[in-house]
């Protein structure tokens, strides 16, 4: 089984074993992290014939690897980047490039239709402001690219572009519209009055497919492109926080997940509808929900997240590794000697009600603070922007006592993981899974090669355990208690 994970760093491949569950071969494209285009201050576009080429070089690399051919591949999983806006013509031309998620143009479109639209109808429809979302950036392109917009034959999520490049066939699922902001839960179809005040015309939806099923197959042109057999089918698809929930085996009220890459996520499954009324997180359709059974994600995120920590590295410690930045990290106290850290810089922030606060370092003293002290409060600063987003989760009726989460990025930081449970009072359970592998095994639930999501990962991983600090949790809870109150004052 093959996963792809289009991500904004960069696109991940991988080919897992249907037998034992086992990663054969992983890799990503490019090794560095790829370009995001910012023409403005708020924008950020990526052209999506990059994330072709990457998959497809990514492809190539694990095939020439583990010696596999088209004809092992027996089903394919794509994961990628929520939010994200692709507008094609009728020849499946791009017509520009995409406004991904962290573009915060749309923000005021999405603000000015919750207003004249209502709060109260946006959120019992949407579960959500339309905010900065899909819907929003395509209201963007339709008054300032006219000539763009009346060529538009069908939007796409990446995810959906993906799926058409391997297929020729452009089709989306519930879960993709309702993270753009296109789908009506109470009604249980495509959101038309947003559509109407928008002036969008529903001939640019794409056909809907379920997100566990045959969505599309390997065209021929991909097949001979990509050395995969004609007829494989494509059989999931999800937006990278659910996927990774996906990949954790969350599907069930109550199980949470978190992920911290250039963004931060919490995610947890309810199994009733419900909002926060100021919409700081959001709610979206869980992979698994349907009209006869409520699955609903709800996600904080927070967009500077593992992104301030590269420009740490970058920066402040260009000359060191990251575990060893780690290491300096951990020489400062926890507090960072009294240094916070909001890590809002990258783009308006849905937990801050959509404003664009910027990043900023308070309360450098000369006399004692070094790189140090730095380094600790950047990662502070983070997990406390995780906390607060978790206190409004809470207040919905979240329960958060265990979060789940693959050893990677900034979970592979001791100090980062040791504070987030410390200040939630959370344990942490780590696993060997990612978003590609995770993609994979759930194209083996769609293709009907397992059964259902326990005999897709049954072979999970659990590599570490973090209980919470009691000790020092006074110091924590301190230490996030000054944050919040420099956040106040922004």
């Amino acid at each position: 089984m093959l996963g792809f994970d289009v991500g904004s760093s960069s696109v991940k491949v991988s080919l897992v074993n249907l037998e034992n569950g086992k990663c054969e071969a992983s890799a990503f494209y490019p090794e560095k992290e790829a370009p995001i285009t910012a023409l403005k201050a708020g924008w950020a576009e990526q052209q999506p014939e990059m994330w072709w080429n990457n998959a497809k070089l990514g492809l190539k690399k694990i095939m020439t690897e583990t010696g596999a051919h088209g004809e092992d591949i027996s089903a394919i999983g794509i994961s990628y980047q929520m939010h994200g806006l692709v507008c094609v013509d009728k020849e499946q031309n791009v017509l520009r490039p995409s406004i991904i998620w962290c573009d915060s143009r749309a923000v005021p479109y999405g603000e000015r239709a919750f207003n004249e639209i209502g709060p109260e109808k946006c959120l019992s429809h949407l579960l959500n402001s339309p905010g900065n979302f899909t819907a929003s950036k395509l209201a963007w392109v339709k008054e300032n690219e006219p000539e763009i917009f009346k060529k538009v034959y069908k939007i796409m999520l990446p995810g959906d572009f993906l799926a058409m490049k391997l297929s020729g066939v452009i089709n989306t699922t519930v879960g993709g519209l309702s993270e753009g902001m296109f789908w009506d839960f109470e009604k249980n179809s495509v959101a038309d009055f947003l559509m109407d005040y928008y002036g969008f015309d529903n001939s640019v939806i794409p056909d809907i497919v379920p997100t566990f099923s045959v969505q599309s197959t390997v065209s021929a042109q991909a097949a001979a492109e990509l050395g995969l057999c004609e007829g494989t089918p494509i059989s999931y698809r999800a937006g990278d926080q659910p996927n990774n929930a996906v990949s954790l085996n969350v599907f069930n009220p109550g199980e949470i997940a978190s992920t911290a890459g250039t963004s931060g996520v919490v995610y947890g499954v309810l199994g009733d509808v419900n909002y926060d009324k100021k919409s700081r997180v959001n709610t979206f359709a869980h992979v698994n929900h349907s009209a006869e059974q409520t699955r609903l994600g709800v996600l904080l995120c927070i967009n500077g997240t593992g992104i301030l920590n590269a420009w740490v590295h970058r920066n402040i410690t260009p000359d060191i590794s990251y575990e060893e930045m780690n290491d300096l990290a951990a020489q400062a106290p926890i507090g960072s000697d009294g240094i916070c850290v909001i890590p809002f810089g990258n783009g308006a922030e849905r937990v801050l009600e959509n404003r664009e606060v910027g990043c900023s370092f308070n309360g450098i003293n000369f006399n004692k603070h070094s790189k140090a002290h730095l380094v600790r409060a950047a990662q502070e600063g983070i997990v406390f922007s995780f906390c607060y987003g978790m206190e409004i989760m809470q207040q919905m009726g979240m329960d958060i006592n265990t979060i789940h989460a693959g050893k990677a990025n900034m979970f592979l930081s001791p100090l980062f993981r040791n504070t987030l449970a410390g200040v939630s009072g959370a344990t942490i359970e780590l696993y060997d899974t990612d978003g590609s592998v995770g993609a994979a095994k759930a194209a083996g639930i769609g293709a009907g090669i397992y059964k259902d999501n326990k005999e897709a990962f049954s072979t999970l991983e659990k590599l570490q355990v973090i209980a919470p600090d009691d000790k020092n949790r006074d110091a924590y809870i301190n230490a996030y208690e000054n944050w919040k109150e420099q956040l106040g004052k922004i």
